[in-house]
């Protein structure tokens, strides 16, 4: 989580009575037990995780909001996590030429509308989320941003997370399901370096696939260490480029839309 990666605490959420509580237990912590932070660092560690129990408890009541709103217009809506260049928005890009499905995209990134302008060029209707520092988005984010997006027209709405292998599966951003993909450039070993995101994952995409030959990758040692992780868990091998692969991912959003 965020007291791991460096990411601010106090970003994780835009919701101002959510901030305000947070800045005053940070600003009491700071002040008046300071003393006592210093010379008890267990006492500072229980301060802390109560903070960011706060935060993920208002972050799930959030996020049951969002789902809740997707489910009054009839959309299914899915996560997208993965490291930064797995090719998650190229598979956005080209997934509208296999599908009949009306899809929306909510962006997160630091910084930039780069990857919004490329769904936006395609015809996709995309709203990008700038988190300045946050590495991972969170249900407040997400909830403002569907504020900016036609939901009537949609039949399934993605959320592409920011690119990180580590925060964004702590955080529920109001989607019934999580897709992760991990790219055959990384390498096979990512998914036991990188556990928790993997055992959040309802899919697993390797995608790239059509670079195969130039890595030392293996795709059964792949899903055999998904599957070890996490049972439940669908593994599709995809590439762009491979339009039978392409199929296969919308055949799986379909089996997977609940509206």
């Amino acid at each position: 989580m965020c007291k791991d990666c460096g990411c601010s605490i106090t970003r994780d959420h835009h919701s101002h009575d959510h901030h305000h509580e947070h800045s005053h237990e940070h600003s009491h912590g700071h002040h008046h037990d300071h003393g006592s932070l210093h010379s008890n660092p267990q006492l500072n560690d229980k301060k802390t995780l109560s903070v960011i129990h706060k935060i993920l408890d208002k972050n799930d009541h959030e996020a049951a909001h969002n789902r809740s709103h997707f489910e009054a217009h009839k959309i299914t809506a899915f996560n997208l996590m993965s490291s930064p260049g797995s090719g998650k928005t190229t598979l956005l890009e080209h997934l509208k030429e296999y599908t009949d499905l009306n899809y929306g995209v909510v962006e997160g990134d630091l910084e930039t509308s780069r990857d919004a302008d490329r769904l936006t060029a395609k015809g996709i209707p995309a709203f990008q989320i700038q988190t300045g520092s946050a590495c991972h988005l969170d249900a407040f984010m997400v909830h403002d941003a569907l504020h900016h997006v036609d939901l009537a027209p949609l039949d399934i709405c993605f959320v592409e997370n920011v690119g990180n292998l580590v925060c964004p599966a702590s955080y529920d951003v109001g989607t019934h399901f999580n897709i992760v993909l991990v790219s055959v450039p990384e390498g096979d070993d990512k998914i036991e370096k990188y556990p928790v995101m993997f055992r959040k994952a309802d899919l697993v995409l390797i995608t790239k696939a059509d670079l195969l030959p130039h890595f030392d990758f293996s795709v059964e040692e792949a899903r055999t260490q998904v599957k070890r992780l996490n049972p439940d868990a669908e593994v599709i091998t995809t590439s762009i480029k491979d339009g039978d692969s392409m199929r296969a991912v919308v055949d799986w959003l379909n089996a997977h839309r609940s509206q």
